[in-house]
């Protein structure tokens, strides 16, 4: 993985790539491609910091398959990767 470690409540994702054919089996150029709102976790931060100076856990962890909101995160660049940096309130579910 690119050197990106996220901090408090962030995690990163890393897109899953979107599909090629259609269900009718027609062919999609990037252009048509709707960007997948599905991912795998790659890096958790330390946990948001509660009240009682404790860290709070995640409910995801590194390598879960999960789907997020339309536009969760921040996409970012890093070492010609790309990955999404976003709170884990922006997960909606892990998928499996």
């Amino acid at each position: 993985m690119a050197s990106l470690r996220p901090l408090n409540d962030k995690v990163i994702v890393r897109r899953v790539e979107a599909e090629d054919l259609t269900a009718g089996g027609i062919y999609l150029p990037d252009q048509a491609k709707e960007k997948p709102k599905e991912g795998v976790v790659d890096a958790l931060g330390d946990g948001k910091l509660l009240e009682s100076g404790e860290r709070a856990s995640f409910q995801v962890s590194p390598g879960d398959r999960i789907l997020f909101s339309s536009y969760a995160g921040t996409e970012v660049k890093v070492e010609g990767e790309e990955f999404l940096v976003m709170g884990e309130e922006d997960i909606l579910a892990i998928i499996g």
